[in-house]
This record gives C-alpha cells, sequence and structure tokens, in this order.
C-alpha cells in the first residue's frame, strides 16, 4: 500500500508537468487564434453609426446583418468540424482563418443592405467550424482534469481581443491616413490582414495529434496518450457506429439550448455595447469609447484563469458555470437601470466576466459526454445552434426596443432568457448528482 502512495503522486506530477509543456507550445497560438475570431464577429459594434451613414443602412438593417453572420456559421459547422477530425486541426483551422480574414478585408466593399448581408453571410460561412473545432482539437491534447483550463486559456482570447481591439478599433476609425480608404474601411482590412497572416503561420505551427509532435519524446507521447485513453467516456458514444444517435440524445439539445442563452447574452451586449458607451460618454465611437469597452475585459482577464482552475481542482465545473451565468444575467438586469458611466461599467463588467467564463465551464460538460467522431458531431451541432443566439440576440433587442419604445427592454428580456439557461444548467447539475448517487447505491449493493 505504501508503493502505491509513493508511485501514484509520482505519474501525476509527470502528467502535471507534460502538460504544462503542451500548453506552452499548444495555447499561446490558439489564444490569438481566438482573438482574432472574436474582433472579427464583434467589429462591426464599433462601425455601426459610420456603416450606416456611409451605406444608408437602418438599425433593423443592421441588426440582421450583425446577426445573419450566425446563419452561415451554423450551416457549414458540422461538416466542418467533421473535415477537422479527418484531415486534422493543422490544415483545417489555418484553412478556415486565411478564408475569413479575406472575406473580412471585403467589407470594405459594403455600399448598401445587400451587400452587407451578403458579405456578413459569408464571413459566417467562412468562419464555420473554428471555435467548436478549436474545442474538439484540445480534447485531443488535454485530459478532463485539465481541460478546463485549457478552454480558460482559448476563452482568453476574448478579453484580449476587445481590451486591444476596442481602443485599436477607435484609433482606426479616428486616424487622418485614409490613402484613399474611410476609416471603417481601413478598420477591416488591417484586421482581416491580421488574420490571414496568422493563419498562414498556424499552418507551420499547429501541430494536430501528440502522435505527430516533435516536440515531445517517444515516453512523453506515451503517458499523454495513456491519460487521454482512460478519460475517454464510458458512453454508447464511444462506438463509432453510433455516433448518429448524437442528433437524437435530448441531453445533446439541452447542452444546445444552454449554449443559445449563453450566445444571447454574449452578443446582446457585445453588438450594441460601444454605441451604448457613446450615448453616456455623448460623443461618437472612437478611442475614448474603445477605452471604456476594455474596462469590463481587463476584470475578466484576470478572473478568468482563476476560476477554470478554481473548477479544475475541485472538478465541479457544473456548480461553477451556474453561477458565472447567473452573474451575466443579474448584470445585464442591473446595466438597464444604469444612467452614470462608473455605475453601468461596473455592472456591464459583471455580465461580460459572467458571461464569457461560463463558456470555458461549460464545455467541459459536453466533451466528457461525448467523444471519437461523436464528439465532432456534437461540438459541431452544440456550437452551430447554439450560435444562433448570435442571430437572435441582436433582432430580438431590437424588436423588443421598438415594441417597448425603450431601447433597454431588449436586453431585459435577453436577461430573462439567460435565467432559463440558468435553471437548466442547474437541473443538469441535479441530474448529475442524482445518477452518481444511484451509481453508489448499486455498488454498494
Amino acid at each position: 500500500m505504501q508503493k502505491v502512495k509513493e508511485i501514484m503522486p509520482v505519474g501525476h506530477i509527470e502528467l502535471s508537468q507534460l502538460i504544462r509543456k503542451v500548453k506552452i507550445r499548444i495555447l499561446p497560438l490558439i489564444v490569438l487564434m481566438f482573438a482574432l475570431a472574436m474582433l472579427d464577429r464583434s467589429n462591426v459594434g464599433f462601425v455601426k453609426h459610420y456603416i450606416e451613414v456611409d451605406a444608408g443602412i437602418s438599425a433593423s438593417a443592421y441588426a440582421l446583418g450583425a446577426g445573419i453572420f450566425f446563419i452561415g456559421y451554423a450551416l457549414f459547422e458540422i461538416p466542418s468540424n467533421m473535415i477537422l477530425h479527418k484531415v486534422g486541426a493543422r490544415v483545417w483551422l489555418s484553412r478556415i482563418m486565411i478564408t475569413w480574414g479575406v472575406v473580412s478585408i471585403a467589407m470594405i466593399f459594403v455600399r448598401d443592405s445587400t451587400s452587407f448581408y451578403i458579405l456578413r453571410f459569408l464571413l459566417g460561412v467562412a468562419e464555420a467550424g473554428f471555435s467548436p473545432g478549436v474545442i474538439l482539437f484540445l480534447t485531443y491534447w488535454f485530459p478532463k482534469t485539465f481541460r478546463g483550463q485549457a478552454y480558460g486559456w482559448y476563452y482568453l482570447g476574448v478579453p484580449i481581443a476587445l481590451m486591444l481591439g476596442g481602443p485599436f478599433s477607435g484609433w482606426l476609425l479616428e486616424s487622418t491616413y485614409t490613402f484613399g480608404f474611410r476609416n471603417w474601411q481601413w478598420m477591416f482590412i488591417v484586421q482581416g490582414g491580421l488574420t490571414v497572416i496568422v493563419g498562414i503561420i498556424a499552418f507551420f505551427m499547429l501541430v494536430s495529434k501528440p502522435d505527430e509532435a516533435k516536440w515531445l519524446t517517444p515516453k512523453e507521447k506515451e503517458i499523454l496518450n495513456k491519460a487521454l485513453v482512460e478519460d475517454r467516456p464510458q458512453s454508447a458514444y464511444a462506438e463509432e457506429s453510433k455516433t448518429q444517435k448524437v442528433f437524437t440524445d435530448w441531453m445533446v439539445w439541452r447542452f444546445v439550448f444552454i449554449y443559445f442563452t449563453i450566445q444571447l447574452s454574449v452578443y446582446g451586449v457585445l453588438f450594441f455595447l460601444p454605441t451604448k458607451l457613446a450615448e453616456l460618454l455623448n460623443t461618437q465611437v472612437g478611442i475614448e469609447v474603445g477605452f471604456y469597452s476594455a474596462i469590463p475585459w481587463v476584470f475578466t482577464l484576470i478572473l478568468l484563469p482563476i476560476i477554470t482552475r478554481f473548477a479544475d481542482k475541485k472538478q465541479n465545473w457544473n456548480h461553477m458555470a451556474v453561477l458565472m451565468l447567473s452573474c451575466a444575467v443579474i448584470g445585464i438586469a442591473l446595466s438597464t437601470q444604469m444612467t452614470q458611466i462608473f455605475a453601468f461599467i461596473l455592472t456591464i463588467s459583471l455580465a461580460v466576466v459572467g458571461f464569457i467564463v461560463v463558456q470555458p465551464l461549460f464545455w467541459n460538460l459536453p466533451t466528457q459526454y461525448l467523444s471519437g467522431r461523436a464528439a465532432a458531431i456534437g461540438t459541431a451541432l452544440i456550437g452551430s445552434m447554439g450560435n444562433l443566439g448570435g442571430f437572435v440576440a441582436p433582432n430580438l433587442k431590437n424588436w423588443m426596443d421598438q415594441a417597448w419604445h425603450n431601447d433597454m427592454a431588449g436586453l431585459i428580456t435577453l436577461a430573462m432568457v439567460g435565467l432559463i439557461g440558468v435553471i437548466l444548467l442547474y437541473k443538469l447539475n441535479r441530474k448529475h448528482r442524482n445518477e452518481k448517487q444511484s451509481l453508489v447505491i448499486k455498488v454498494l449493493k
């Protein structure tokens, strides 16, 4: 017995040290890639006023165009993830980045509502599969006890993008060096160009699976692969032949709806935060608004790794996810009542921390339930259907604002939908706890 106690910690220490090495090699590039993805999705919020004036686009048309990105994204999510599972992350994630970078640059050709809709739709098609592809990719490298931290590092791309991207976008919009392009066009040129460059770098630097990593020794590959095999879910979905059941599994669809409510919170805030800040500051969207918009992301940057590490240590991902989504709902609801800039920043920061931190915690749940091709299909299904919240959010907000003649009615509605997500997560936690208790009783019998 004494020998077992001595040996077990050594093995865990070896794996922990190996995971640290993998993090250093894999995650910085992944964080940068996701930062550019979030910048690409949210930068349209900074040019709302400019394209409405230059292209004659109404507020309703803007809301539809901002959201239509997610239609293209949803339609091609599952096939994109299946291709990634087959050809590897290095080739497919690089292809996705280069393609969406090119389409992002093409946003300079927006001339009216129709061109805005078409380019936003194509942008969604180009980026389809990126986020669930990375979620799937990280399951090839990190056992579940380290996966929350890995997802937490990945989601650092969000606060980094929006903390630095806000002032950067504001600076571009106020720049006097236009060279024949309008300032908002330069924003798309610069950010799209950076995406293409990083996509090319990713092709040469990413490694799809541990067996292909030249920087791992044979022994390290053996340790990591053994941990991943032992970590594989013991469900029906471990069998390749049964992956079609993913589409009819109620648990998977519960994950879909929970993720949908999370995305409603995210994009309900992201697309309209710069405009709201400009209104409170009594100015146009520019570098001042950019700096104020960075504040919630500073809080998120600090708290995200702390909370996900704590959740991994305690293995209470569901409980922490309930807490974080509750913070998002409360923060959004309170922000609608704030008329002073600092009170608004404080409440919206609570919302931002909540709806960002909940996502890496959430993704630990379906990836513990699914594996193999089922994980490729399931994560894509959850991502594609859930991300439709990004389409619904701006349109639902705009419709509710008009129906109630109050520009806060939409956010209150989104907070109420988020509350449904909290309830579903809580019930998921209770279901999991009851199943564990039933298993213990069976064992005791």
